[in-house]
């Protein structure tokens, strides 16, 4: 009798892990679609600032802020789902599904840095309308400085992968930890997981957290987001002045 409970608890933690993938699935297919549809918007909006449809515009950003909420709470919501579906083992006792839903959905708002990402898209709405009449011009309220940083900024936490050393943009095979959000070559991460002396700690100094194969994958936004890198820096007309700057700051420490 033991022995079939334990095969029906392994058979229902099957199904759930099942149809919890699948609903992740889904739910990142429509954040990725969300994101695609804010920046469609975007390119509406600088058609019609330049046909000076100033109202129409506004709607379009007050839409793209609608957006980008929903797109937040879809991804905690699938973070979510995915947490449970790794975790949960079923034991004699029934489980309380909202309980571990609400508690999931708290610990990925606490680890997310998705109000980050979407507050750098919106800026990039703001800008792309704004160059449209001001080109080579700050934004009110905004120094030069701040625009120069602010317009290379990118959503991605590391920009080369702590195995390799290869850049991320020249990554044939890219993936990212859903936990700590770090990016890897996906051959060097899944040797270094196998590694019994590693124990699975994620390989960027002073990251604590312990990696799972099956949370360290390419997901929907990832593709995209090293697009967007290579983007900015063919679009940064002087990718080595904050160089020579940081190179000045240090030449002036040495003289201290």
């Amino acid at each position: 009798m033991a022995s079939t409970s334990g095969a029906g608890s392994g058979v229902a933690a099957g199904r759930i892990r099942s149809h919890t993938s699948a609903l992740y699935s889904d739910s990142q297919s429509l954040i990725l679609e969300i994101r695609k549809s804010v920046t469609m918007m975007k390119d509406i909006a600088v058609h019609l600032e330049r046909d000076e449809r100033t109202q129409m515009v506004k709607d379009l950003e007050d839409g793209v802020v609608q957006l980008l909420v929903a797109s937040d709470e879809c991804m905690h919501l699938s973070e979510a789902i995915q947490s449970i579906g790794d975790e949960l083992e079923p034991g004699p006792e029934p489980t309380n599904f909202k309980k571990k839903f609400d508690e999931e959905i708290v610990k990925s708002k606490a680890r997310s840095s998705s109000h980050t990402q979407n507050q750098s898209l919106l800026r990039k709405f703001r800008e792309a309308v704004w160059h449209v009449h001001h080109e080579g011009q700050p934004m009110p309220g905004d120094e030069q400085e701040d625009i120069v940083m602010t317009s290379t900024q990118c959503n991605l936490l590391n920009v080369t992968c702590p195995l390799s050393g290869k850049p991320i943009t020249e990554l044939v095979e890219p993936v990212r930890s859903m936990d700590c959000k770090h990016i890897y070559d996906k051959k060097a991460i899944m040797q270094y997981m196998k590694s019994k002396s590693t124990r699975g700690q994620c390989p960027v100094a002073g990251c604590p957290k312990i990696l799972k194969a099956q949370r360290v994958l390419c997901d929907p936004f990832l593709l995209i987001e090293i697009d967007e890198v290579r983007s900015m820096s063919k679009q940064n007309a002087r990718p080595d002045a904050i160089e020579d700057f940081t190179a000045l700051d240090e030449d002036e420490d040495e003289d201290d």
